[in-house]
């Protein structure tokens, strides 16, 4: 043995490791040191002393109960144990930190007990926790606390300290988990020291340190070992039966009953896994059972470890499981066989030879795709067994198509689509810069240059000025750099979320989006190799940081990877990369140059001395070519340039370049404004043999290297900004800062002008129809003219003094017209270039300007409300009349502010005031028709004004007025009655609007997106959204020809329209039926992509979230394939020609699958005819062109939903949303919600449980609430503005997708990607309009299938890598249910009306393709709709329908082979595992079958008998089951109802135990016990529910049937003894009920009134009970006697929303008697009374009352009355809703006047007080709850509910806040007792109570 390494700790003698230590030698010693036995190293390397082998028995060396070397802490006792028959040591009491045994004695000592086993022989204790704690020492003496317990929920880990769940499984209870069952065993934990370093810490294991075992368990004793021992195999046994395993030494053995099991008796815990042991280990070999049945008595923490080189392994978090004794599977009844039924048929289709999963006779390979939703959905069954009678069913061969299929393929095809989808692209960009003007660069072949234009980057071909898009960010781009291969191009975004994207070049999509660390990048800087790139920019602290990326793995799927970032006090105007070392960079400033370098993650920089220099500002720098590789070129704004040797770090010159004096153009004029005697120099670029400079005097000069003259030079409009050298140095790029972009062409000397720009944004727009003008006004005071052909400047007119506003070109004549900020109107000849005229009737600005089409009127008005009326048609512009007070004064320019009919007789505005839309004639500008746009908004909150104004064609002659509601009604031009309306148009109002000649397209700008309506489609009209724009849209418009459409901001996009022309008139050869209909386009068409919303031509209806890849490409192509009788397939072509015809109802949109009807004249090849495959392909398109489906391309009529309860349909809600709330900061945070009570039933699929992780979820209105099923602690994720309606589970247990519908408050519907370890939305992704029906992942995680509902009917897949969309189709028609194939990683299935439709996803290289295959429904089953699905063993597909069958499904053969009726219902969800299937239904039953013999009969074909087909077990739940998740081994289970309740199923005991339960309708009121140990609360749904408030479960349910409990009261203290508690419910049928807690029984049911209870109370004695009614009326009745004996008709009339009372002193107030209550009724009233109800004396004290508030408020209904008695002073009244205005006045019962206000943003809906703190919570309609701090004024925002907060209730302990929407109740903790005065939207105190 080698001496210890380590030395001797603490005065010790190291130990020789040859012999025991002797008695006077302790091991433990008596040192400090973490090891002062010293063992010799790991065991692994030098092995364990002589004195520890085979094994130690710890207790026994270390003598533990004498308690010298051991100690112990609280209850530790020995007993006897009955089951081992000997003594062994109880630790047990409350808290398991002060009740333990802990070896050795002090922390000081060390155990040194080097074994690689540790042994513990322990029993839990129920019902508590117990705790284990090793510290164990590492090879280089660090410190490693390893913990197991059962009160651990999860796995956790430091450095230093590893944390494992240990769970102990008792039964159907998940609540007890966590603890010890009742009949828990001796367990026998088995821990493996060296792996569980090795795996979790990468550490290599030293020694074990110290024990402590803490309550509550039973040891016996410890053990240390290099032997892996099986407790289950004696040293006997092993002999005997010559086993190759390492029995248990005797000591450690168990005793086991003579022929019985040891693991009928005990348990064996191994961790970590026994598969994780090197293949040196024993074998592990016994009598055990299998594995299979093993796992039930092995505990496994770890499933498999990963490589050593990763120390946490990808799998579940390691939990240890500990199951109770097994329990039989058989059911209590024998099943009964079921009889069976087979159909006639003539052959029946298997598989190939090479079994089920042989696929050598399918058309193509299938990709690996599948599933992760199988076990999304769960429903009941009832306790009737019904004749089910398994089918038989195989294919007929020749089958024909049945009506079904004909008719629906005839209905399809009668139907007009919308339009093509995207109906958009955008041609070209007319615009410069936006953030700088500094950025453009030329790519490495010199042919294109890449510049931005605001939030887009352009790509512009020098030659044929044809450009292409890069698209995707959301604001300004502020920097961009292109790597020396022009492969890489990296752009970033300003503003405080500055972004920072990598491109691909050549296909333009985006490969890398992150955020940047940088406030805003303002320089960027690629390494010649594109494998470094540098950025310059500022913190939010306005610091200079200085950030370097790694690039290389960027392209192969991976991200940029930050390598460095520093920050630096010096200024930097400019920073590159060298092109001959990436390692090295360069920057320049005011009076710096530094040089920097990248080495071991650090970013190092150092100064060259300038020497004199040092004062200069430095602006740009270059490095010198290859022969020039060590200079460094450096311009200044003094006009020097400083040629720096960066290898010495010296100035090698310092010149001063004066200009050269152009001709004509003194010095003098030219001479800038920059500092010194030469010309400020902004920007410099080197090439081989030259240097150009650009300057502040608007020149670009050429000079050579030795700058001895100037060989070049360019005079341009402004300041140049930029100047870059092409890669061949022929070419010279230069900008200005007035937005223009050019390049000198050396050779030629000639200046090319690539675009010109408005400097500032564009406000207004005209077209010119006979040469191709466009017409832009802007800010920079600047008029242009454009050619549209070619988007180059033809005009620039400017006015310094004047902004102009208003543009409009003559229609007959070269003239424009242009209205000004000053309120001048000037004419201007395009062919004599001057102002041949100028008006100045207006006194304000111009606000409109129009032209009749026949060139006769120019109308213009202005913002104080002036019409005038211009002659135009001749050469000269004259004024006919002048009209004062016409228009809406302060309208803001637009250009339809004034429009002019079609036919030029019929002018309409906004005015006289903004409500009132006026049409007059042209001619005599007589009032023909005005319209009170207010009056037409009835469904609006607020009066509708006019916003804009728009003529369709003549005939029908509509106006379309766009209004502030958000809306555009469409009236008769003629008579002003509405003809249709537009609701919900954009989230703001529309300021822009343009319809086409032909009345097809509608357009609609707001903000910064841009809307294309299906005007033609009159009923629901479809639209797309395009976005690209980073500043509002001014104004929309189409051109002449009608095939572009135009729009301008922050710049001007020109957009092509790809709409096919009107169809062909009937009879015309493209409306033959004889002639297929055709898609294709033509090959030239250039196409964009937007990777943000993944989109062609950016179709997204709200702002997307940017997204990381352009989406995978949709092609279309129609026409068989080869081979198929009547299959379709799919190309990559794109958009119909001309001959094409959409079929109606189907929405064709560019890559999306259209089915087509075959020409063959074969009859049976229509759409849907048996195994025709149809599909859709996902290959990019050649340009890279990416595609998605417009949002709302949705049918004319909207489909009926179908006739199945499986679909999601969200309840009616509250349209209030408030759009900002103050959510206050994390410290300042006064509500913490803690709790959410119920569950959604309305969803579907919305269950999510992880067996292995214990991982649950669930989801609650808009909430996903994450519960410890063990604790029951819950956490919750907020996000969705709407009602979440299904879950979807990652296998791997790391994502949880959660998707909400669309309403109201979110245009498109929600899907929410969720970090499941850190609780984080990863990505908020959007595509479907209605609702998603379904989620599901496929079996690797990598992508996630959507399916829209039925109003959708689309199938979306997205990559979960890049949360890109990669693909969508439209179905034709509504699919209930979707899923991967778990074992064929390339199908995808869904189930709907009449069919199946299979996927078969295939990958070429870069591309990916699908097929589909659509398998209709065979007659024999009669089953109209299939809703649900489930894989079985391959390749069985089980499928329920809404007939209550279960059909089986042979994959291979694409047959169904088998149909049983499983039930009377519909079944809405299935699931299945190995030979177990389970059912739900609508009719509340649960079932599950044994499906063991399924296979077999799939291969018997038609011969097959199924007998074996029967139930095992059936349940019978409280709603339709709408959700289920079970185990692998379908033992037990998790199923969710419409009646809001979880359960947990255990089909072993037969039992189903509630799990989370909740109201299904409405809760009306929450009341507290006075005791603060229970709640209860009432519902539409008649129940009164009674729940404890520590744990949040229902104890007691009364239920009244068909009855509404509208209100309840809980008695006081004072009523009767305290143990008899009581609660008074009010229902709608006018009973009050009286029921008694204690007793769990109800006591009184009396009838006070004839109509519904509206509010009830009890007195303050408690002896009374006060109850108001729906008309107004108050009863006084005495629960005692039942008896009424006084009723108050003050408030007859109006409903009473509330009664409180309250004790008072008797006399207080002036008044006699001890109670004082108060009633509010729903007309603003509120009486307050003084009673003594036992002498029946009841005063009036005091009557308040208050005006309406305005209806335009509240046109429903009136907010309700509000009030309450102030528990910090009983004389003070709170009160809301009485007013005109939303406010809370505190009425002082003392003054009789209202002492203070408290202003609110919207209407209260509820209200209530803290009896503590002086809290103040108030509900709002708007689904906000706020909390104001009555003492400090401070107001904090809580969102998180799903419909109008209706309840808010402190506790009566004032440490909870419960909240109500609807049916959910959110539980608040209140946090701290003083006001925050820092807390957001802190108002003036409120401490007049005081005086």
């Amino acid at each position: 043995m080698p001496p210890c390494p380590h030395g001797t700790r603490g005065g010790l003698a190291p130990e020789t490791g040859l012999r025991a230590p002797p008695p006077w030698q302790d091991p433990l010693g008596s040192g400090t040191g973490d090891r002062a036995s010293c063992p010799p190293g790991p065991s692994y390397f030098h092995g364990p002393p002589v004195w520890q082998q085979p094994l130690l028995n710890v207790f026994r060396h270390f003598k533990v109960g004498e308690w010298k070397r051991s100690t112990k802490e609280g209850d530790v006792a020995p007993v006897t144990d009955k089951t081992l028959q000997c003594t062994v040591y109880r630790i047990q009491g409350s808290v398991s930190a002060s009740n333990y045994l802990q070896l050795p004695k002090t922390s000081t000592q060390s155990l040194g007990l080097t074994g690689r086993y540790l042994y513990v022989l322990f029993r839990p204790l129920p019902p508590k926790h117990f705790v284990i704690h090793l510290d164990v020492a590492t090879e280089d003496s660090q410190v490693i606390r390893v913990s197991f317990s059962s009160l651990f929920k999860e796995f956790k880990s430091t450095a230093t300290w590893l944390q494992f769940p240990f769970i102990c499984e008792a039964g159907p209870r998940k609540d007890l988990a966590g603890v010890a069952p009742s009949g828990a065993r001796w367990t026998c934990l088995q821990l493996d020291l060296r792996d569980t370093l090795l795996v979790y810490l990468n550490r290599r294991y030293g020694h074990l340190k110290s024990v402590r075992l803490c309550a509550s368990l039973l040891v016996k004793n410890l053990y240390t070992s290099d032997l892996c021992f099986d407790p289950a195999v004696t040293t006997v046994e092993a002999q005997r039966a010559k086993l190759s395993v390492t029995p248990v030494p005797r000591e450690m053995a168990f005793p086991v009953p003579k022929g019985e099991s040891w693991h009928e008796h005990y348990v064996h815990v191994r961790f970590p896994s026994v598969s994780s042991r090197a293949s040196s280990e024993p074998a592990q070999k016994s009598r055990s059972p299998p594995e299979a049945v093993f796992r039930g008595h092995v505990l496994e923490l770890l499933p498999h470890p990963v490589a050593f080189s990763n120390p946490f392994p990808d799998s579940v978090s390691p939990v240890a499981r500990m199951f109770g004794p097994t329990a039989s599977r058989q059911a209590s009844s024998v099943p009964r066989p079921l009889p069976e039924v087979r159909l006639f048929c003539e052959h029946s289709e298997v598989c190939g030879e090479n079994g089920p999963g042989d696929h050598s006779q399918e058309p193509s390979a299938r990709a690996q795709v599948t599933n992760k939703h199988a076990t999304g959905n769960s429903t009941h069954t009832s306790s009737l067994e019904l004749a089910t009678v398994p089918v038989a069913l195989s294919e007929r061969p020749g089958r024909k198509q049945s009506s079904r299929d004909t008719a629906s393929g005839d209905t399809v095809f009668q139907r007009r689509s919308f339009l093509p989808d995207p109906i958009l692209r955008l041609k070209g960009v007319i615009g410069f810069g936006g953030h700088s003007t500094k950025w453009a660069v030329w790519t490495k072949d010199g042919a294109a240059v890449v510049y931005p234009c605001h939030a887009v980057i352009v790509v512009l071909c020098v030659d044929t000025r044809e450009q292409r898009f890069f698209l995707g960010h959301t604001d300004k781009v502020s920097a961009l750099a292109l790597d020396g291969s022009s492969s890489l191009l990296a752009s970033a975004q300003a503003g405080p979320a500055s972004m920072l994207r990598l491109w691909d070049f050549q296909t333009r999509g985006c490969l890398s989006l992150s955020r940047s660390p940088v406030h805003t990048l303002c320089s960027l800087s690629f390494s010649s190799s594109g494998v470094l790139l540098c950025g310059v920019g500022k913190d939010p602290h306005g610091r200079t940081v200085v950030v370097a990326w790694g690039t290389e793995q960027v392209g192969r799927g991976g991200e940029a990877v930050l390598l460095a970032k520093t920050y630096t006090g010096v200024d930097i105007q400019a920073f590159k990369v060298a092109f001959f070392d990436e390692a090295r960079m360069a920057s320049c400033g005011q009076g710096s140059v530094r040089l920097w370098r990248l080495r071991g993650g650090e970013l190092r920089s150092c100064p060259v001395d300038l020497g004199a220099h040092r004062v200069l500002e430095l602006t740009d720098l270059a490095f010198g070519q290859a022969q020039d590789a060590r200079t460094l070129y450096v311009c200044s704004r003094s006009g020097h340039v400083l040629e720096i040797d960066h290898q010495r770090m010296t100035v090698r010159h310092a010149r001063l370049l004066l200009p050269a004096q152009a001709p004509g153009s003194p010095l003098s004029q030219k001479q800038a404004s920059g500092a010194g005697p030469g010309i400020s120099i902004s920007s410099l670029s080197v090439s081989q043999t030259t240097c150009a400079v650009g300057s502040d005097d608007g020149y670009l000069r050429l000079w050579p290297l030795d700058f001895s003259s100037v060989l070049l030079e360019a005079e341009h409009e402004g300041p140049v900004t930029l100047v870059c050298v092409s890669p061949d140095g022929l070419r010279v790029l230069s900008a200005t800062s007035s937005g223009h972009l050019g390049f000198l062409d050396v050779p030629s000397r000639e200046y090319n002008v690539l675009t010109r720009s408005h400097a500032a944004p564009v406000l207004g727009l005209a077209t010119e129809h006979s040469r191709g003008q466009l017409a832009t006004v802007s800010q920079d005071h600047t008029v242009r003219v454009w050619d549209l052909a070619t988007l180059q400047q033809l005009y620039d007119l400017t006015s310094p003094e004047e902004t102009p506003r208003t543009i409009a070109f003559h229609p007959t004549r070269p003239a424009l017209f242009c209205g000004f900020g000053s309120g001048a109107v000037r004419s201007f000849s395009l062919e004599a270039a001057q102002v041949p005229v100028q008006h100045r009737c207006h006194r304000g600005a111009v606000t409109g300007l129009a032209v009749s089409p026949d060139g006769s009127f120019l109308f213009s008005s202005c913002s104080w409300g002036t019409l005038a009326q211009y002659r135009c048609s001749a050469a000269q512009c004259r004024i006919l009349r002048v009209t004062a007070d016409m228009v809406c004064r302060d309208a803001h320019p637009t250009p339809n502010a004034l429009v002019v009919s079609g036919d030029s007789r019929l002018l309409a505005f906004v005015g006289p005031s903004k409500y009132v839309v006026t049409v007059v004639n042209t001619a005599s500008l007589e009032e023909l028709l005005r319209v009170d746009v207010s009056a037409l908004a009835l469904a609006s909150s607020r009066l509708a004004s006019a916003v804009a104004v728009c003529f369709g064609p003549v005939p029908p002659g509509h106006l379309l007025v766009s209004t502030s509601s958000n809306t555009v009604v469409v009236l008769d031009a003629a008579s002003g009655c509405l003809v249709r309306e537009l609701l919900g148009v954009h989230p703001l109002a529309c300021p822009s609007l343009a319809l086409s000649r032909d009345a097809r397209f509608l357009l609609t700008a707001a903000d910064r997106a841009i809307k294309v309506w299906d005007y033609a489609a009159k009923a629901s009209p479809g639209h797309q959204v395009y976005i690209g724009h980073s500043e509002p849209v001014r104004a929309v418009a189409f051109a002449p020809d009608q095939q572009q459409l135009l729009s301008v901001a922050d710049a001007i996009f020109v957009w092509d329209i790809l709409g096919a022309p009107e169809s062909s008139p009937p009879g015309s050869a493209g409306d033959s039926p004889g002639v297929p209909p055709t898609c294709e386009a033509s090959p030239g068409e250039r196409q964009l992509e937007d990777t943000e919303s993944g989109a062609s031509g950016l179709p997204r209806q709200q702002v997307p979230v940017p997204s990381q890849a352009a989406p995978l490409r949709l092609g279309l192509r129609a026409g068989p394939l080869e081979g198929g009788d009547g299959a379709f397939s799919t190309s990559d072509e794109e958009g119909p020609s001309e001959e094409s015809h959409i079929p109606e109802g189907l929405h064709q949109a560019s890559g999306l699958p259209m089915l087509v009807k075959e020409a063959s004249g074969a009859g049976d090849g229509a759409w849907g005819a048996p195994r025709g495959p149809w599909g859709f392909s996902m290959r990019p398109h050649p340009r890279g062109w990416a595609t998605a489906r417009s949002t709302s391309a949705a049918q004319a009529r909207p489909p009926a939903r179908p006739d199945c309860y499986r679909h999601f349909v969200a309840r009616y809600k509250s349209p209030l949303l408030v759009k900002s709330t103050s959510v206050p900061g994390a410290r300042t945070e006064r509500l913490l919600l803690k709790a959410v009570v119920g569950y959604n039933g309305n969803g579907r699929a919305n269950v999510a449980w992880k067996p292995d992780t214990g991982f649950f979820a669930y989801t609650c209105g808009c909430l996903v609430v994450v519960e410890d099923l063990h604790s029951g602690a819950q956490r919750h994720w907020l996000g969705h503005p709407e009602e979440v309606s299904t879950l979807a589970l990652s296998h791997d247990a790391q994502i949880l997708a959660s998707a909400s519908g669309c309403g109201n408050t979110a245009s498109r519907c929600q899907i929410r990607i969720w970090d499941v370890p850190g609780g984080s939305c990863r990505r908020l992704i959007s595509y479907h309009n209605t609702a998603v029906q379904a989620l599901a992942f496929s079996p690797d995680d990598a992508l996630l299938v959507t399916l829209g509902a039925y109003g959708d009917c689309t199938l979306a897949l997205w990559s979960m890598a890049t949360y890109e969309l990669l693909s969508s189709v439209r179905l034709p028609e509504p699919a209930h249910d979707v899923a991967f194939n778990p074992r064929e990683a390339g199908e995808l299935t869904c189930v709907g009306q009449g069919a199946i439709t299979s996927w078969l996803l295939q990958q070429r290289g870069a591309s990916v393709r699908s097929q589909a295959h659509r398998e209709p429904i065979p007659e024999e089953l009669g089953a109209g709709e299939l809703t649900s699905l489930c894989y079985g063993d391959a390749p069985l597909l089980y499928c329920g329908s809404n007939a209550g069958q279960v059909c089986v499904w042979d994959t291979c053969a694409s047959r169904c082979f088998l149909a049983w009726e499983a039930d009377d219902g519909e079944i809405g969800v299935l699931l299945c595992s190995g030979a177990r299937l389970v059912s739900g239904s609508n009719s509340r039953r649960l079932r599950l079958w044994a499906v063991g013999a399924v296979p077999e009969l799939r291969r018997k074909g038609a011969r097959a008998r199924s007998s074996s087909v029967f139930m095992e077990r059936e349940l019978t739940l409280d709603g339709a089951i709408v959700s289920a998740v079970f185990h692998d081994s379908m033992d037990m289970g998790v199923a969710g109802t419409t009646a809001g309740t979880l359960w947990y199923v255990s089909w072993a005991a037969g039992t189903s135990t509630r799990l989370i339960s909740g109201h299904r309708s409405k809760v009306n009121e929450v009341v507290f016990s006075p005791s603060a140990s229970h709640w209860a609360t009432c519902s539409d749904d008649g129940s009164v529910r009674v729940w404890s408030l520590a744990s949040m479960e229902l104890l007691i349910q009364f239920q009244v049937l068909n009855q509404s409990c509208l209100c309840l009261a809980w008695s006081p203290l004072s009523c009767r003894r305290p143990e008899e508690q009581q609660v008074v419910a009010g229902y709608s049928d006018g009973t009050l009920r009286v029921f008694s807690v204690s007793r769990i029984a109800m006591e009184l049911k009396m009838h006070p009134h004839r109509v519904a209870l509206t509010a009830i109370a009890f007195s303050a004695d408690g002896q009374t009970v006060l109850s108001g009614d729906k008309d107004g009326l108050v009863a006084v009745s005495r629960p005692r006697t039942g008896m009424t004996f006084h009723v108050l008709s003050d408030h007859q009339g109006a409903p009473i929303s509330t009664i409180q009372s309250t004790h008072k002193e008797y006399g207080d107030l002036g008044a006699e008697g001890a109670d004082l209550w108060l009633a509010a009724s729903s007309d603003q009233r509120v009486s307050i009374w003084v009673s003594d109800w036992s002498r029946g004396h009841c005063e009036l004290l005091d009557w308040l009352s208050s005006p309406s508030p305005a209806l335009t408020e509240f046109p429903s209904h009136p907010p309700p009355s509000l009030a309450a008695f102030c528990p910090w002073d009983a004389a003070l009244l709170v009160c809301a809703g009485l007013g005109v205005h939303p406010e809370v006045a505190f009425y002082s019962l003392r003054q009789k006047q209202v002492v203070e206000k408290i202003s609110l943003p919207f209407f209260a809906v509820s209200l209530s007080l803290s009896p503590g703190a002086h809290l103040m919570a108030i509900g709002f309609a708007e689904r906000v709850l706020r909390l104001v701090d009555c003492e400090s004024g401070a107001v904090q925002d809580f969102a998180g509910h799903d419909d109008l907060v209706q309840l808010c209730r402190f506790a009566s302990s004032a440490r909870l806040l419960f909240s109500v929407a609807h049916s959910e109740i959110l539980v608040w903790e209140v946090t701290g007792h003083r006001a925050i005065e820092e807390s957001l939207g802190s108002g003036p105190r409120l401490a007049w109570w005081r005086s």
